[in-house]
């Protein structure tokens, strides 16, 4: 079984950066929450009465 040049293992190397670099771009622009629409962002004090 013949070897792969060395010029054929760094062409591999970069294809398979390129394709990391790509899938992370695209998860990471890709991705989005989606809003809720519940009325949980009011903020609720309670007060605390302290016995010393």
């Amino acid at each position: 079984m013949p070897q792969m040049s060395p010029l054929s293992w760094w062409l591999l190397f970069i294809y398979f950066l390129i394709l990391l670099i790509i899938f992370s771009i695209m998860n990471y622009y890709i991705f989005f929450y989606m809003p809720k629409k519940s009325e949980s962002h009011k903020l609720i004090i309670k007060s605390m009465n302290w016995k010393w």
